[in-house]
């Protein structure tokens, strides 16, 4: 299991350094010091290939079952062979919270929602990197327009019919027959933690 995680070293690495090609016998007094600090050499080598953890290597993919309890990752897959689809955005990272010795592997997500994850699925070890990307401010709105992105209209701003926060005097929620509670545009709740996922997405 140790070799299997040494993924920085190659197959044909670690068979010449497991099984080195018997030589000669030397006459010369300098090659035998020389054949001997060579095997020191490999020995020390194979010593730390055995004792590497592939968890402390930064950027190294491999199925969750192959990780252990508290590993910082990235990138996960939902199915096995499907390619990164979770905690992608700049700066975000998730942790394992149970060994993953079952089928399924408990992973605490960026918003702070525990997923079970199939162990076969793959991600990286590590953080997303850049991230300062939240905190960065934009120069005028133009600059958000080469983004991409268009510019939003309050609720309250609105009609009854568009919004409902729409209509009423003034800067007032509590028009309609939602009351003074807090509406999306399709009026579901958007404070008290209202769920708004589906149930069988979660997990």
């Amino acid at each position: 299991m140790a070799l299997w995680r040494c993924r920085m070293a190659s197959g044909n690495l670690l068979n010449k350094l497991l099984h080195p090609p018997s030589r000669l016998p030397c006459s010369n007094f300098s090659s035998v010091a020389a054949d001997v600090n060579n095997q020191s050499m490999v020995e020390n080598m194979k010593r730390e290939l055995l004792h590497l953890d592939i968890n402390s290597q930064i950027g190294s993919c491999m199925p969750l079952a192959a990780m252990r309890i508290g590993t910082i990752i990235h990138n996960i897959e939902v199915n096995p062979g499907q390619g990164g689809k979770l905690v992608r955005a700049a700066g975000t990272s998730a942790k394992i919270l149970k060994e993953p010795k079952s089928r399924y592997c408990l992973v605490r997500m960026p918003s702070g929602v525990e997923k079970l994850i199939d162990s076969r699925c793959r991600a990286t070890v590590g953080t997303v990197s850049n991230p300062s990307h939240g905190a960065k401010k934009l120069r005028k709105a133009g600059q958000s327009r080469w983004l991409g992105r268009r510019p939003t209209v309050r609720g309250v701003a609105m009609n009854p019919i568009d919004h409902p926060h729409g209509g009423g005097e003034g800067r007032s929620k509590s028009s309609g027959s939602y009351g003074k509670t807090s509406r999306t545009p399709w009026g579901k709740p958007c404070k008290c933690g209202y769920k708004t996922a589906s149930s069988k997405h979660r997990k």
